[in-house]
């Protein structure tokens, strides 16, 4: 059966070693698969894309004075912010015991994402050509992924109340025509933080299913 962990706030790169420990545990089926959730310290992260690093719009010297940590990805995706007030979803799926379809697999979380949204009140969209959700041209929530051995691992970024001038600093997964908001911000208040990790676990063992 699938579990929820919810790791509270984390180092990015602590979390990332405790998520390739467990991506191996389920694996070798010693760890039931599960659904990860937190919040990271500030951190920007660049994912595999070729080029994304250019997407970061600071000197060495500026990003050392926000405060903000700068982490090189094997995820999907371009450039990211992460930070407190972004719920953080790591994912870890056997997809071999399903379809080894990586692209179904992110409509997938998408669905749960809108279908998240939708409880508190928010029309998400998915938007031709990229990943995530968005709200006409302001993007809610970011998606980038791997798999090993077809387990999943890294996922989603939903942005819930936190501050969004950060991703002033980057051009977010590289996309020029449209900017980012967050839940606080189209529907406010943003709902609590119990409250948003309860219904999307619900969603997402309800769309992807418990394997025994």
């Amino acid at each position: 059966m699938g579990i929820l962990l919810d790791w509270g706030r984390t180092d990015y790169r602590a979390a990332l070693s405790r998520q390739m420990e467990i991506v191996q545990q389920v694996r070798s089926a010693v760890h039931p698969e599960a659904l990860i959730l937190t919040e990271h310290h500030p951190v920007y992260t660049i994912g595999a894309r070729p080029g994304a690093a250019t997407h970061l719009l600071l000197t060495q010297d500026q990003l050392a004075k926000t405060g903000a940590d700068f982490v090189q990805t094997n995820r999907g995706g371009d450039i990211t912010y992460h930070g407190p007030g972004q719920l953080v979803g790591y994912p870890i799926l056997r997809l071999d015991r399903r379809h080894k379809d990586l692209h179904a697999y992110l409509r997938g979380l998408e669905t749960v994402l809108l279908k998240t949204l939708a409880h508190f009140g928010i029309t998400g969209t998915r938007r031709q050509g990229y990943t995530g959700i968005w709200i006409d041209s302001r993007k809610i929530a970011a998606i980038g992924v791997a798999v090993k051995s077809w387990t999943t691992y890294h996922g989603f970024a939903l942005n819930v109340d936190l501050d969004l001038d950060p991703f002033n600093h980057i051009i977010p997964c590289g996309i020029t025509d449209g900017s980012v908001t967050s839940m606080l911000k189209e529907a406010p208040p943003a709902p609590l933080p119990g409250i948003l990790k309860a219904r999307l676990s619900l969603e997402f063992w309800d769309y992807f299913g418990n394997l025994p």
